[in-house]
């Protein structure tokens, strides 16, 4: 019977993945079709039908979510890909109650595309169900973790704003820092979906590579990797016939194997982000300026700034109140510098600074856009780096 719901979650979380996609076409159309719009808001029939395909991805995700918690017997945000999958459920939630109040069709098509990352990164993680650790035991688990994810996921829209809002306000053809961190910017993005790319190509092929080797105790273990093996472990040796032999060891106090996942990234992403370059002759930024040419910047800042005020309380409620209470009934202490609690104290200090600049400063328009992407890129990186490169308490990937 579990098996059959475990079965289930993950056909339904591939056909949220597919409406989304569907979504996100039909959103494009609803930007391209200057006939049949309705002179209140901009609703065409595309825009209709994109929403239509968003919301029943939304159930189906939902479907997915309750499926897996029932199979599980726990709420399905112990590990990277559960929650990774639920973050992006979250911003699809967002984004929908977003457009109901906005009816602002651009949204759609940068929103999506953002959800569908999320999941086929969290598809890089096993989807087993696995038992819960003995700290991870507890009703807090549930109201901890996902009030983090519904604050980063509703903060996740500012970044969509912005980048909207930075697409339409930069001129990609003067070579300044703005149009330059913009391109950075895009770089990120193209590196993420040639990632995903690489490692489904691989996953699907069933890429596997065992590793022997000597930790910093001296003990001796095994690791296995799903990408071949640019750098390999400490004292590694290669147990799997026919593999790519590492071209760098590591020592023992780095973690050969997400290094190498970054190292991929980078190059895959590299390559891709050249070749479109190669094949258009312009910038990424450049590419994607037609498709925001008539949105209002004042209604892309005000969804943005809405975002974040309605977010952040989210998130701190989740992020540090919730999370030190659990900390001091999981742990005895409230508070012990581990990696991820600064990094969520960083992520609360940051937007508490943007509130503070654009009441205080008057830090509106571009300002805030770009805030609300540097406040995001946090978010990533505690999401990414912080689970995968940095030891902790929290190292559940």
């Amino acid at each position: 019977m579990m098996q059959n719901l475990a079965e289930l979650s993950s056909s339904l979380l591939y056909t949220s993945f597919i409406l989304y996609l569907v979504g996100t076409f039909l959103f494009s159309g609803a930007i391209r079709d200057k006939r049949g719009r309705e002179k209140e808001k901009g609703v065409n029939r595309w825009s209709k039908l994109g929403i239509v395909a968003t919301i029943i991805g939304f159930i189906t995700q939902l479907g997915y979510f309750v499926t897996r918690w029932i199979a599980a017997g726990h709420a399905p945000v112990s590990n990277m890909f559960e929650f990774t999958t639920f973050f992006g459920m979250m911003l699809v939630g967002a984004f929908i109650l977003l457009y109901f109040i906005y009816r602002l069709n651009v949204l759609g098509l940068f929103a999506l595309p953002v959800a569908m990352i999320l999941i086929a990164f969290a598809s890089m993680f096993p989807r087993e169900i696995s038992p819960l650790i003995p700290s991870l035991k507890s009703d807090w688990l549930h109201i901890h973790v996902t009030t983090v994810a519904a604050g980063q996921a509703i903060l996740a829209v500012s970044f969509v704003a912005g980048l909207i809002y930075l697409l339409k306000a930069v001129d990609p053809t003067v070579k300044d820092k703005r149009s330059f961190w913009l391109e950075v910017i895009m770089y990120c993005l193209v590196a993420t979906i040639a990632f995903i790319i690489t490692s489904s190509a691989f996953s699907l092929a069933d890429y596997k590579a065992d590793f022997a080797w000597v930790d910093k105790n001296d003990q001796e273990k095994e690791l296995s990797y799903q990408l071949p093996a640019l750098v390999g472990p400490h004292e590694g040796e290669l147990l799997t016939e026919g593999r790519f032999n590492p071209l760098v060891e590591m020592p023992a106090l780095v973690n050969a194997k997400k290094l190498n996942t970054i190292l991929w990234t980078v190059i895959t992403g590299t390559i891709l982000y050249l070749l479109v370059r190669l094949i258009f002759r312009k910038r990424i930024s450049m590419l994607l300026k037609p498709l925001v040419r008539r949105v209002n910047l004042d209604l892309l800042d005000e969804i943005g700034y809405r975002s974040v005020l309605i977010g952040f309380p989210v998130f701190t409620l989740g992020g540090l109140i919730f999370a030190m209470i659990w900390a001091q009934i999981a742990w005895t202490r409230f508070w012990g510098w581990d990696p991820k609690e600064v990094w969520a104290l960083i992520t609360f200090l940051f937007y508490a600074v943007f509130l503070h600049l654009r009441l205080s400063r008057g830090w509106h328009g571009e300002r805030s856009a770009w805030l609300a992407v540097v406040g995001v890129a946090i978010i990533i990186f505690n999401l990414v780096f912080v689970n995968l490169i940095i030891a902790g308490l929290h190292s559940y990937a």
